[in-house]
């Protein structure tokens, strides 16, 4: 249930953007990879998948209602594909040291998320899903100050650098709570 709640709340925060180049759904969405790597570190893959697939399900159904239908495509491609790469990866690296597993498949994932969320949901390139956001195609300086491109690409790259953000600061909660996996075993 919270990665619905969460899949939800950052399908509908993305449609509005904070300054130059974020929206309020980079704020939400990088603490999902955190539900899905707590939830294989202690129960496994299988069921690392499971509360993806379920997270999934839930998401598409309530932002379908609450998200418009382009948004909505594109965060459930998105968000299924990249957190497939999370468990897959973090299982292989759960063996090593504690951080590796969490942050580098919390890397690879929210680069695949932010890729192909934010073509699909903004770019011109998928209009065949529906009708783009006037606004994220207007030409702008890239990050407020390089050369010009879609603003949509300024989002793009703002939201993945929040998601690395987030990524090193959820190391401190992943490591206490896999500390209380430990003291329950």
């Amino acid at each position: 249930m919270a990665m619905a709640m969460l899949v939800t709340a950052s399908n509908i925060l993305v449609q509005y953007p904070v300054g130059d180049f974020l929206t309020w759904g980079a704020f939400t969405y990088p603490f999902a990879f955190l539900v899905t790597d707590l939830t294989n570190r202690r129960f496994g893959p299988r069921a690392a998948r499971r509360v993806v697939y379920v997270g999934f399900a839930l998401a598409v159904a309530l932002s379908v209602m609450l998200a418009s239908p382009r948004i909505a495509m594109a965060s459930g491609a998105a968000f299924l594909s990249a957190q497939m790469l999370d468990v897959a990866v973090f299982d292989r690296l759960r063996e090593g040291a504690w951080w590796r597993a969490p942050l580098i498949s919390s890397t690879l994932g929210s680069c695949l998320d932010t890729a192909l969320f934010f073509t699909l949901a903004f770019s011109g390139w998928a209009s065949f899903l529906g009708p783009s956001e006037d606004w994220a195609l207007v030409g702008a300086p890239l990050l407020g100050v390089g050369m010009a491109a879609p603003f949509w690409v300024s989002l793009a790259l703002g939201d993945f650098a929040v998601k690395m953000a987030i990524a090193l600061a959820a190391l401190g909660p992943y490591r206490a709570a896999v500390g209380l996996f430990a003291q329950k075993a």
